[in-house]
């Protein structure tokens, strides 16, 4: 089995209309060699390109407003908060969670991603608001392996460098053995997605073992176990940010929910690309 080593790579917050494919090469142009794989995050591209929408303009609907005063408070809060053993300071989030934005994002999850994702506790199918300011979500990509390919082919045309191009979420993927399956939709040839909350109670009842959800992969062909190894390398070496969830994120700041804003975020370093290298294997003599 192949060792990695990775270097997350600084840039500034991407806002919608950002170029990112120049401000990929920009960042990678003088570290970034032939054979390395470059790790983009979903959630940045999807920021950079406006694939966002305001929650703040959403009217919940009785089935989002049921989702939030019964499922979320109460069977998330209290019965599937105890069983899946989750933290003090989620549990609580859970058991007080919001009830008019709450409902704003649940009715966004219904209307994008459907009733099985929606019973998700947060990151509805990769609906996500975390390092996004006010009452905004991130909408996961349609077309993560055209993206994938633009950014390898703008890499090679720009700096002469033939690399793997990764579009990595967060969202976890579990394996039982030779079996990965993700809560979100599209991952990777390999993974099993779109599971929604069915995926994510038995991969966390189970204890699975848990890795970053690989998307798209252009360059070379890479088998699912390798993809996921090289996600959780590049997600070890980039953090957390400012927190893996929107209480994370307010607390970070020490503002409300929808309190953060763009200029708060562009104050923090952020790393959306990770350069993930194979290690040489050393033979002894």
């Amino acid at each position: 089995m192949p060792k990695y080593q990775a270097l997350a790579v600084v840039t500034r917050y991407w806002r919608p209309g950002e170029e990112f494919l120049a401000a990929i090469v920009k960042a990678v142009a003088k570290r970034v060699e032939d054979g390395d794989f470059v790790v983009v995050s979903e959630k940045a591209l999807s920021t950079a390109q406006g694939n966002i929408v305001d929650e703040s303009r959403v009217q919940p609907n009785l089935n989002a407003r049921l989702l939030v005063g019964w499922w979320m408070r109460v069977c998330w809060g209290h019965v599937f908060s105890a069983a899946l053993g989750f933290g003090p300071r989620l549990t609580r989030n859970l058991r007080e969670y919001p009830l008019d934005a709450g409902g704003r994002h649940k009715q966004v999850a219904l209307e994008r991603a459907g009733l099985l994702q929606a019973l998700m506790f947060g990151s509805e199918g990769g609906i996500d608001g975390s390092n996004l300011p006010y009452a905004y979500v991130s909408l996961p990509l349609a077309n993560a392996q055209e993206i994938a390919e633009r950014i390898r082919v703008e890499i090679q045309a720009e700096l002469g460098k033939h690399v793997t191009v990764v579009i990595v979420d967060t969202d976890k993927t579990y394996t039982l053995r030779n079996f990965h399956f993700t809560p979100r939709p599209s991952p990777m040839r390999g993974i099993h997605g779109d599971g929604g909350v069915a995926a994510y109670v038995v991969g966390r009842l189970l204890r699975l073992r848990k890795s970053p959800t690989p998307l798209a992969v252009a360059g070379t062909e890479l088998s699912a176990e390798e993809a996921l190894r090289i996600a959780n390398v590049a997600d070890k070496a980039r953090g957390t940010g400012t927190g893996t969830t929107v209480w994370n994120m307010a607390k970070h700041f020490h503002v409300t929910l929808t309190g953060v804003t763009w200029a708060m975020l562009s104050g923090v370093r952020h790393k959306p690309i990770v350069i993930v290298r194979r290690k040489p294997l050393r033979v002894k003599p």
